[in-house]
Order: C-alpha cells, then structure tokens, then sequence
C-alpha cells in the first residue's frame, strides 16, 4: 500500500487516484474548480442525454455550475432534485431518479452524474446499475464523507427500515470528481462528519496517517485547502487499494467498515437521519476500539488515542440507549442484520494492533458489556 507522505499537496493542481479494476478502472481526480472546466469531464462516454441527480439542497448550490461544463457534451440535460437527508434514502425517492429517466426517454447510454453527498451517490448508483439493466454514471461527491469514502468503490443502494443499505448492487462510476470548493459550503456538522470517514484509515491500514489526521486535524476543521486536499487524497488511495485486491468485500474489504457495525445499529435504532452518518460511525469505532482491547488486541491507551481524536473532531463518544428496557439485546438485534452477519453471529472489524484491521465476532456478553460502558462514558 502506498506510505503516507507528510507534505500536504496544494489544491491548486488536479490530482489523482486510479481505482485498477480491469475494464471497470476508472480515476478520481482532486482539485479546485473542477465544476468551471470541462477537462475533467472529457473522455466519459459518449451520449446524446444526461441526467443530474442532486438534492434540494446541493442543487441551489452547483447545479448551475454543473450543467454549464456538460453543456458541450450533451445534447439534452436533464436534472431532478431529491429530498435531503438520509431519512429518504428510499424506494421512494429512487423512484423520482426512474420517473425522470422514463418521462425523458433516457436510453441505456444515458450518462447520470451524481451531484451530492454519500445519499445521493449512493441512489444515483443504484439507479445506474437498474435502469436498463445498467447505464453508465459519473460521481460528483459535494461533501467529504462522499468524497473520502461514499463515491468510491462501487457500493451503492438504499436503506431499509430493518438495516441500512441493505438493498443495492456494486457497480462502479466512469468517474469520480472530487472539487474541492465544494466544502466551503459544506455544515460544519457535516465536516465533522466527513472527518469520521478520514479517521478511520488511520486504524485499519496507515498509523503515519493517523499521526498526521492528528497534527492537521484542526486545520482540516478551519477548512485549510492543503490539508482538506491531503486527507481526501490519502484517504482515496487506501481505499482504491483495498477496493482493487477485493471489489465486491469477499474479505480485505469488511476492514472498510470499521465502525460501521455499531454506527448503522445507531442510525437504524434512532432513526435514519437524527445522527449522520459520520457521527454514527465516529462514536461506533470508539465502541469498537473497546470491543478490540476487551479481546486483547490493544491496549487501552490506544482507545483513548481514538476517543480523544474523534471528539477533537467534533463527533460523538457517547452511544444513544436505543432502549430504556433491553438497550444491549436492541443493540444487537440490529447488528444482527448487519450485511456482515453470517448464521446471525455478529461480525465486527476490530483494530488487531495499530493499523491492522480484522473481522471477527465476540461474544454477546462481551458486546453488553461495550455497550453499557460505551452508553455511560
């Protein structure tokens, strides 16, 4: 896997990452300005429609932007805006993205451009590899959650009321365009939440880069253009790493989730859209952490490592009770549907020494036990 390097690049000059994936390789560049110029657009598939995805609140903000470099590339551009949030990442609103498609009488090389955060490239994903059996999309990730993890990789779907992205396909962009600028819009609980995503390459595969997230992290908080290009940038190499030897998470791949497990129990158990994601995940590999020092696996002055960096980070430490009666049996019945559950044992990538990750179970009891003190901390 490729060292972290110290020096932050300027977000000047586009950079870029190649996902190798065969005939489904693709680029992710990184930059400033990237909306105002059509380079980055060129070479995508050619077609004679395009549709963007967006939202109510992204679309005031760039759609106009968007549309103007695809002008050239396409003779009809379409766009529909969904609702915000992750509460409507549902069959409903996927539905709006197919009605748009229909009632334009978009083929199947329509091209579909994914201007949002982590649920609007999440949909317009898995309505790319849905409609027509599969037309190709390009993501344009506005938020840094979308931009250092969501819009990479090929995971796409919508949540369910039982479990979060539990319906989907893998299916990869022709494309993801990273602009930068687009952060200096973004809620400061919404970088906060992004950061969660960057913190967590720290653990499983890059202890350099967590001691550089540590040193920067304030600057990635003031919005510093060479620290935010640095972390999205790093942040999008571990994973085209890891997303090249494993694309559809038969193994290497799960370590991505770290986290994961406790925060989609969380978003689920409180309700899609009452923590974001981020946050979810943020007080869920400070749960993890604990699990994996619980099972000896660290020490406990690497928890306290992460705790302390993931609040710095302006996220959650303390675990929501998600039930007054039987919060830990809640907890693990959600967990239970978690995509990574096999013959209902819960499967949790635990931090197995700094910066090396593994997925394993545990017993119920010793879960109990992170929760309560996770609840109470």
């Amino acid at each position: 896997m490729p060292t972290t390097n110290p020096t932050p690049n300027p977000s000047s000059s586009v950079q870029r990452v190649d996902i190798d994936l065969g005939e489904r390789s693709y680029r992710i560049d990184i930059g400033g300005a990237l909306l105002d110029g059509p380079e980055c657009f060129a070479g995508l598939p050619v077609a004679s429609s395009a549709l963007i995805v967006s939202n109510t609140t992204v679309a005031p903000l760039y759609l106009e932007r968007l549309s103007k470099a695809l002008s050239g590339r396409y003779k009809q551009l379409h766009a529909v805006a969904l609702p915000d949030g992750e509460a409507y990442k549902t069959w409903e609103s996927l539905n709006l993205i197919f009605d748009a498609l229909l009632a334009h009488g978009c083929d199947r090389k329509t091209v579909l451009f994914a201007l949002g955060g982590g649920v609007v490239g999440d949909m317009t994903g898995f309505a790319a590899a849905s409609y027509m059996r599969g037309v190709p999309f390009v993501q344009v990730p506005t938020t840094l959650l979308a931009q250092v993890d969501s819009s990479v990789g090929g995971k796409t779907g919508i949540n369910h009321p039982l479990g979060k992205n539990m319906i989907g396909a893998f299916y990869q962009p022709q494309r993801v365009i990273c602009d930068l600028d687009t952060l200096k819009t973004l809620p400061p609980r919404e970088l906060s939440a992004g950061l969660a995503e960057v913190i967590k390459y720290g653990p499983i595969a890059d202890m350099a880069f967590l001691d550089w997230i540590e040193a920067n992290v304030d600057a990635l908080m003031a919005r510093e253009p060479a620290a935010l290009a640095y972390a999205v940038k790093r942040s999008c190499e571990i994973k085209a790493h890891v997303v090249g030897r494993d694309e559809r998470e038969s193994g290497l791949r799960a370590i991505l989730n770290f986290g994961h497990t406790f925060g989609h129990a969380i978003e689920a158990g409180m309700g899609y859209g009452v923590w974001l994601h981020g946050e979810a995940v943020g007080c869920g590999m400070v749960m993890s952490a604990r699990l994996s020092q619980r099972l000896g696996l660290v020490d406990q002055a690497f928890v306290d490592r992460l705790q302390r960096l993931v609040e710095r980070a302006g996220l959650p430490v303390v675990a929501p009770v998600l039930d007054a009666g039987d919060n830990a049996g809640r907890y693990l019945a959600l967990m239970r549907v978690d995509k990574k559950s096999e013959a209902g044992e819960i499967k949790f990538v635990l931090i197995d020494g700094p910066g090396r990750a593994v997925l394993r179970g545990a017993p119920d009891a010793l879960v109990a036990e992170v929760i309560a003190a996770s609840c109470r901390a």
